[in-house]
């Protein structure tokens, strides 16, 4: 769309409902053009093989579908197709001109409630996500099913479309994903594929290939009540037509990349007690890895979108890069026994740096001191506590209930066969026995992260943090120097303690950490760029 059409459709007298102004979001196949009520959806006339909107018939054609299939899910939300005309002054709907394009008018949802933003917040409860398990439980056993969408499941069928993906991907090789990961993601996936073909074949012969949503994301789940979900997949039968487990696979993935893995548990917990589905369970993580890709991959596309900003470019480049850094770590966690981390060193040390980064790769739960000893105290978690040394929410007693919190949350995390990480100094050896022993209680591996830097880099870090209203922390170098002289580090006793240098990059220092644990090839993550 040219830019004096653009424009037109930016001046509220273009709508036939009244609205004080309107916004254009766009996307690398739409804009979206939204007014105080509604949204008018405009497809853009790019051919990317997977799908084709070149001809104003063949946008008609998938506006009609959007409505059609989106209605199934949200039928108060998609109202109609409307045509776009042209005026004196450019176009417009209202007006009576010739048709140069068409829109799928929509209902416009508050954005407040969309659910993406909300897990940002922490703020989607397990009540919401068992709610919706429910409801897309429903709609998968109540969506069309056949001989001919039971081809899209079939093990050729996986293949080819992995085939596709990686084809695509590799034209970004260097700039969202490393060619040691590219290929090493390409390894585990033609593996799998081989070694449970038997599997895929039961899922089509059972009935479990359906014509589902195909796009079912946070973006796309707006936490109203009731919950709608929107924007299905309209453009491509192949993307929608899909075994559920793969379906429900991009929102368990998506709980993951936001960092609600006991989310993402409780979901699959309440769809399988709705469908008596368990064996989707061993399909999941496979699903899941596909959808970390494909979300990559869609990412990659748009940071090379020269319609957008160079900062909307540079968010999606950063956000390709990070799916495809969860769809690595997937597998690496499929390689992890169940395991209990507890990180160990000074304040300053990077131990929280380490912790979040090592929790995202390998899609693990997460509890920090940080956050736990503050929302135990009732107070804003960035407000800094001004009192002494060893005094307040720092007592030794206040300290020690902080810590038992966090073995509470550990202990719920791994019945549920979570692997966890507990953010804290450690500095009593007795803490960490009680840690050990509760690893030992729900059979899972015991490790020590004992993270340590040259003192200058702690000092500089925590100079850094003065005056910041963003750190949760209130570590600063008068409690490093007292910390310093009562610490009592780890004994090295062979693999239950893993010594992490954070004096280099986040990046290197991760990946040696993962060499350490035995889930990454030595050097696999230290060559080529991203």
């Amino acid at each position: 769309m040219d830019r004096s059409r653009l424009d037109s459709l930016l001046d509220p007298a273009a709508y036939p409902d009244p609205t004080a102004a309107v916004q254009l979001l766009q996307t690398h196949v739409s804009y979206l053009f939204v007014t105080d009520r509604f949204v008018y959806k405009v497809k853009k006339p790019v051919n990317l093989g997977f799908l084709d909107f070149t001809t104003l018939e063949r946008r008609l054609f998938f506006c009609t579908e959007e409505l059609r299939l989106n209605r199934r899910l949200a039928r108060e939300i998609y109202l109609e197709v409307v045509p776009l005309r042209t005026t004196p002054r450019g176009v417009s709907f209202c007006a009576e001109g010739e048709v140069v394009d068409y829109a799928v008018k929509m209902v416009r949802l508050p954005e407040a409630r969309m659910m993406n933003r909300l897990l940002k917040q922490g703020a989607v409860t397990t009540k919401q996500i068992r709610r919706l398990a429910r409801i897309i439980a429903a709609f998968h056993r109540n969506a069309a099913t056949g001989p001919e969408i039971s081809l899209y499941g079939a093990p050729g069928a996986l293949r080819a479309n992995w085939e596709e993906n990686f084809a695509i991907v590799a034209r970004f090789i260097g700039k969202s994903i490393t060619l040691p990961d590219y290929l090493f993601i390409r390894r585990w996936v033609e593996e799998f594929l081989e070694q449970h073909e038997e599997l895929f074949n039961r899922r089509v012969k059972g009935g479990f290939i359906r014509e589902g949503d195909g796009d079912l994301h946070s973006g796309n789940i707006c936490l109203t009540d009731p919950p709608v979900i929107f924007d299905c997949i309209e453009f491509n039968q192949r993307f929608r037509c899909l075994d559920t487990a793969a379906d429900i696979a991009f929102l368990l993935m998506d709980l993951e990349y936001y960092r609600c893995g006991r989310l993402a548990s409780r979901f699959v917990e309440e769809y399988c007690t709705v469908t008596g589905d368990e064996e989707l369970r061993r399909l999941l993580p496979f699903y899941q890895i596909y959808r970390a890709f494909i979300r990559g991959e869609v990412e990659s596309i748009a940071a090379a979108e020269p319609e957008l900003s160079q900062g909307e470019r540079n968010a999606a480049n950063e956000s390709a890069q990070r799916h495809l850094l969860l769809a690595r770590g997937l597998i690496l966690r499929e390689r992890l026994p169940l395991v209990l981390f507890i990180t160990c060193g000074l304040s300053g040390s990077g131990k929280s740096s380490v912790a979040e980064e090592l929790s995202f790769q390998l899609g693990l739960e997460l509890y920090s001191s940080d956050r736990i000893r503050k929302e135990l105290a009732g107070i804003p978690l960035t407000q800094c506590f001004q009192g002494e040394y060893l005094e307040g929410i720092y007592h030794p007693g206040f300290t020690r209930s902080c810590y038992d919190r966090l073995r509470e949350l550990a202990s719920a995390a791994l019945s549920w066969k979570r692997s966890v990480i507990i953010d804290a100094t450690f500095r009593d050896p007795t803490e960490r026995v009680r840690f050990r022993e509760l690893a030992e209680l729900h059979g899972a591996r015991f490790v020590i992260l004992a993270v340590s830097a040259p003192e200058a880099v702690i000092l500089e870090r925590l100079e850094q943090r003065q005056g910041r209203r963003d750190v949760i922390s209130d570590a600063r170098q008068e409690q490093f120097l007292r910390q310093k002289s009562e610490y009592a580090p780890p004994e090295i006793t062979g693999e239950e303690v893993i010594t992490v240098d954070t004096a280099q990059s986040l990046r290197h220092t991760v990946a040696a950490l993962l060499t350490s644990l035995g889930v990454l090839p030595c050097g696999h993550n230290l060559n080529g760029s991203s």
